[in-house]
């Protein structure tokens, strides 16, 4: 924001007095809209170079002495190469299997070697619940604890009349447990660049115990790896061994049970069965060779009936069934043939016709009488074959039924043969893997070997002083510009000129130095411009009496007034005062601090009349005013002390004191109190031409000095500028501020001091 343009009517003087209200911006250099630019940082480094030295030389001299005071720990390391061997042994491998080598395998063998077994064991090997690095009940206490424990001794004494009986250092079972815990954060494990090698190291004050420690815990590592291995083995021998008793009981039983299957069944390993089949093969044999003959028989007997049925037509057939009868036959065929031709010859009737005809009758009655005996004994054979077929039959049914038989014996003596077979191989197979076991147990290897033994380290490990003291000069320098940064933008105050225009929006007319002791040389502050006029203490005033002058309306009655008290602002109307009267102006200064005057105080002129005593009717204008004695400035105290001072500020005896001085002098310089918590203040800004603000060089907050400006610009007064006073002069110039510019040596011809 800018200063306000509006401007409203004095009623008193008939002029225009500009309104100026404070603006809100970001400090120069942190405009958060354009950043910090280099040269900005540069200067705010500059400007808060204490700060940051003492952050760049504070904290590595703390982390030196850190350093110096911690006690050495060294870390001792051993190498190990993780290293899975296989087996041959197919039934252990849900014990005995190895996993294959990868990441999280190499993390869980870092994780057992610092687990607390392993912790525990080292512990007790080199005696560290003995040793106060690890034991925090053996170190002694602290000053502090040691009083704390005093004053419970003597306490519990007060109370019970009897001093506590000391307890002696007892190794706890949750002292154990801190021990151990200590031993196992003194333990380290970890990959070696993405290999299968593990480093494990141990840390502790004693070099020899470090190296000694981490050999033992490589050491405890390996041969759990190796009784972890037998141990399973064991367990595998032993259930094995539980097997092979009961698969031997086992086969036992089931060829008990072969053997009382044979003596109940009556059969003989291999024999009975090779007996039965033969029989039965040698009866089917019979048996078919009776009925072949039962069928011949019956063949024959057939063919003797057919021809004596038949006649001559079955002479051929019968001739094959009854080869005595064929010759008879082959006669009688003969003599029918010579019969039928006499017939065709002779005729009937004739008589070799009859003769042959009678001859032919008794043939046919001898083969008539052959085939009848023919034919019963052809009936007598084929009862007979007929009979040794049923017996054939009968006896073979009877030996199919003990084949029978005995072939379902012998398959459930084959099923139990099979069940005894099976376990026997069962058992077999369980004795073969017993002295497999057995012969691995005694080549067992571990899964990691040691490669590199640990050695006593040359140099500590903790505290590493050279990264150490690198970091802390880091952090020293990185958390030298956060404090430069903190306490720039934590700055509520103003700085130089360019900060109150960018965050109030007024000119800073000017910048007053602090003076010392050695350079006033007794001279009073207040004297101390008309006593050394060229001096920058001077010089300043006359560029704060030089922009007055030079600005739009060169106002003549100047309120001036603080945001709050020890601002500076008395000191600064009387030394204004005093260089205006030394150029040859007309100039008084009028002392309107009524409740807390100073001008007489300072001038010696507390007894005189002043402004309250011409405001109440007991005393002229110029009774009241007094004579510089330093110089041809006029004054004019506050007078005696007047509790109701707003009232006879805003009276007409007021405005026609400042009327009258008006006309008398060329400047009047009006000393008001602070703006911020008088009202007074406001009234006298109000009857002035312009109001001055007088702010102390980094320590008045801005946030009083807006709510002062607000207040001015409410009474409608003419805020047309400040001054900064108490300025370090040394320290403005370091700070690479434009207005330092003023103080550099390079003027130094212009200026006595």
């Amino acid at each position: 924001m800018s200063a306000v343009g509006h401007s409203l009517p004095d009623p008193m003087f008939g002029r225009t007095a500009p309104i100026a209200s404070p603006r809100v911006v970001h400090p120069a250099g942190l405009d958060r809209t354009s950043g910090l630019s280099p040269g900005a940082a540069f200067q705010v480094l500059r400007r808060r170079r204490l700060v940051f030295a003492l952050s760049l030389v504070g904290i590595p001299a703390l982390a030196w002495i850190a350093l110096q005071q911690a006690v050495p720990r060294y870390t001792a390391a051993a190498m190990v190469l993780y290293e899975p061997t296989a087996y041959a042994a197919r039934e252990l491998q849900s014990v005995l299997r190895a996993d294959p080598t990868t990441e999280p395998v190499i993390s869980s063998q870092a994780e057992i070697v610092r687990g607390l077994p392993i912790a525990a064991r080292v512990a007790a090997e080199f005696h560290l619940h003995d040793d106060p690095e690890f034991n925090a009940a053996l170190r002694r206490p602290s000053w502090l604890a040691r009083w704390l424990d005093q004053a419970r001794t003597l306490t519990a004494w007060w109370r019970s009349d009897e001093l506590p009986a000391s307890s002696g250092p007892a190794l706890s079972s949750d002292t154990r447990d801190e021990v151990e815990t200590a031993v196992r954060d003194a333990i380290t494990a970890g990959t070696a660049k993405a290999s299968r090698v593990l480093e494990i190291g141990f840390a502790s004050k004693d070099r020899r115990l470090a190296a000694d420690a981490a050999n033992a815990i490589a050491r405890l590592y390996i041969q759990d790896q190796i009784d972890t291995k037998i141990a399973a083995v064991h367990r595998a021998t032993a259930w094995l061994d539980n097997r092979v008793v009961e698969l031997r009981r086992d086969v036992l039983g089931a060829e008990n049970r072969v053997a009382a299957f044979r003596a109940e069944r009556g059969l003989v390993r291999g024999v009975q069965a090779g007996l039965d089949t033969e029989q039965v093969s040698r009866i089917s044999a019979d048996l078919i060779q009776a009925r072949n003959d039962a069928a011949q028989a019956e063949a024959r007997l057939d063919g003797t009936r057919l021809d004596g049925a038949r006649g001559r037509s079955g002479a051929a057939l019968q001739a094959a069934v009854a080869p005595s009868v064929g010759p008879a036959r082959l006669h009688l065929d003969q003599l029918s043939a010579q019969l039928q031709s006499l017939r065709t010859r002779l005729g009937p009737n004739h008589p070799e016709t009859i003769a042959a005809r009678s001859q032919l009758a008794d043939l046919q009655r001898s083969v008539g009488a052959e085939i009848g005996r023919a034919a019963a004994a052809g009936e007598a054979e084929l009862r007979v074959t007929r009979g040794r077929v049923a017996g054939l039959e009968q006896v073979l049914a009877r030996a199919q039924t003990v084949v029978a038989r005995s072939e379902q014996a012998q398959v459930a003596l084959n099923v139990l043969e099979r069940d005894a077979e099976a376990l026997r191989a069962q058992l077999a197979a369980v004795l073969e893997r017993i002295q497999a076991t057995v012969r691995q147990s005694a080549i067992e290897l571990a899964d990691a070997r040691l490669i590199s033994a640990a050695l006593p380290p040359a140099q500590p490990s903790f505290p590493r002083k050279v990264p150490l003291m690198a970091a802390a000069c880091v952090f020293a320098v990185l958390f030298g510009l956060f404090l430069v940064y903190l306490t720039e933008v934590s700055d509520d105050t103003f700085r130089s000129g360019d900060d109150v225009r960018a965050r109030l929006g007024l000119r800073c007319f000017a910048l007053i130095p602090e003076v010392g002791r050695r350079q006033l040389g007794g001279v009073r502050i207040d004297q101390y411009a008309a006593q050394k006029p060229l001096s920058p203490f001077a010089e300043q005033l006359r560029a704060l009496r030089a922009a007055l002058w030079l600005g739009p309306h060169r106002p003549r009655v100047i309120a001036i007034t603080a945001a709050r008290p020890a601002e500076g602002k008395t000191t600064v109307a009387l030394s204004l005062g005093r260089i205006a009267a030394l150029a040859g102006e007309r100039v008084v200064v009028v002392d309107c601090d009524i409740r807390q005057p100073a001008l007489g105080r300072i001038l010696h002129a507390d007894g005189n009349l002043g402004l309250v005593d011409c405001l109440l009717g007991h005393g002229v204008l110029a009774e009241i005013i007094c004579r510089d004695p330093v110089t041809s400035l006029d004054y004019v105290p506050a007078g005696a002390p007047e509790a109701n001072s707003l009232g006879l500020l805003m009276s007409d005896a007021m405005i026609d004191v400042l009327a009258a001085l008006r006309e008398r002098y060329d400047l009047v310089l009006l000393d008001a109190p602070p703006a911020c918590a008088m009202a007074d203040a406001r009234v006298v800004a109000r009857m002035a031409d312009a109001t001055l603000l007088c702010l102390r060089w980094r320590s008045t907050p801005r946030d009083v000095v807006r709510h002062s400006l607000e207040l001015l610009a409410e009474a409608q007064a003419s805020s047309v500028g400040v001054v900064l006073t108490r300025v370090d002069a040394e320290a403005h110039l370091r700070s690479g501020y434009a207005d330092a510019e003023v103080y550099h040596a390079r003027y130094g011809g212009y200026f006595r001091a």
